[in-house]
């Protein structure tokens, strides 16, 4: 084995700390944010009027208090959060491929802004939904990892119908 010593006069490089924002684009995060928001009213108004609008009508139940009623519900609350997670997600996948680096911090980031986006949302309405507090705990805890599975996503799928080189790769390997 060869020891090859460092030139006596040759400092070794810096080290340099990557910031939390070094790399970030702000424009695409809200492309992301803008997704997510669309994709999650969409399908949840088409999950409204194809299949709770349609059940209901086939029990003859069909009123706003019996439509609040099942939005509330256990169920009807599982239901929105699967969607605004998928939204989420859907919003960070966008975001990181519009960038095609540090994907997942682009997706994290896309859940931050929707967050954000929905507390401003929230606290704007004359008569705010109360939802159960679990529910409340759930939906902000998990829709950043939400945004980032999106980039993740983005970064598995990187190259894959884009311009990008490398072709489907997982994250992290070569």
């Amino acid at each position: 084995m060869d020891y090859q010593p460092r030139p006596s006069g040759a400092p070794p490089p810096p080290v340099e700390p990557t910031g939390f924002f070094t790399g970030v684009q702000i424009l695409p995060i809200i492309a992301g944010v803008v997704v997510d928001y669309i994709a999650t009213y969409a399908a949840m108004y088409a999950y409204f009027f194809v299949y709770v609008a349609n059940e209901l009508g086939k029990r003859g139940e069909v009123s706003p208090e019996v439509i609040t009623a099942y939005m509330l519900s256990d169920e009807g609350l599982i239901i929105g959060f699967v969607i605004g997670a998928l939204g989420t997600a859907l919003g960070g996948f966008v975001a990181a491929r519009r960038v095609g680096k540090l994907e997942i911090k682009h997706g994290a980031f896309v859940g931050l802004g929707s967050l954000i986006v929905s507390a401003i949302e929230q606290a704007m309405q004359e008569d705010p939904v109360v939802l159960p507090e679990w529910f409340r705990f759930i939906s902000v805890l998990s829709i950043i990892p939400a945004g980032a599975l999106g980039g993740f996503v983005a970064e598995i799928f990187k190259g894959v119908g884009g311009s990008a080189p490398g072709g489907g790769r997982l994250p992290g390997r070569s």
